[in-house]
């Protein structure tokens, strides 16, 4: 399997401590070279700048050649992120800006944001749910709303046969 992301959910898992999950989750993890240079950016936290040095395996830049007009609204790696997942038949776009994931859509794009993310790791027991979703509202500027984090919590739950502590 492989995905592409932009920079937000690898920035945010990185700070959080659990990036690594991308590659037990999809194998391979694609992103453009614009997303790299962000990633890399002098003001980014130090954590996401040293994954960025030293990138692992699973994590590839690819350079996207031809962009898309339709996209000139969004941020250089959401445009880049989108045509790069259309270009290599990505299985999933990792993106939370509502805006790039509306157009992924409409393009026929699975997306999964951060919370998503966090979610199908918990499902596949490789972080606890309720300590992810603190550490991603406290440790980061992450912003979703309290009934996402519930609704995510819940389906974790859910899933898992588990009902919530009181």
């Amino acid at each position: 399997m492989i995905v592409v992301s932009d920079a937000g959910p690898i920035h945010y898992l990185t700070l959080i401590g659990h990036v690594d999950i991308l590659s037990s989750l999809y194998g391979e993890v694609a992103i453009p070279a614009s997303v790299a240079i962000e990633l890399s950016h002098r003001n980014t936290p130090e954590t996401v700048r040293a994954l960025m040095s030293s990138p692992p395996p699973w994590l590839t830049v690819h350079t996207v050649s031809c962009l898309d007009p339709e996209l000139e609204f969004l941020g250089k790696g959401e445009r880049e992120a989108i045509v790069l997942a259309g270009q290599i038949g990505a299985d999933a776009l990792l993106c939370d800006d509502l805006a790039a994931r509306q157009m992924a859509a409409r393009r026929h794009l699975s997306v999964v944001g951060t919370l998503g993310v966090l979610r199908d790791a918990a499902i596949h027991r490789l972080l606890e749910i309720r300590a992810a979703l603190d550490r991603l509202s406290t440790h980061t500027n992450f912003r979703a709303s309290q009934d996402l984090y519930v609704q995510v919590l819940q389906a974790v739950l859910n899933e898992l046969g588990q009902t919530p502590a009181p």
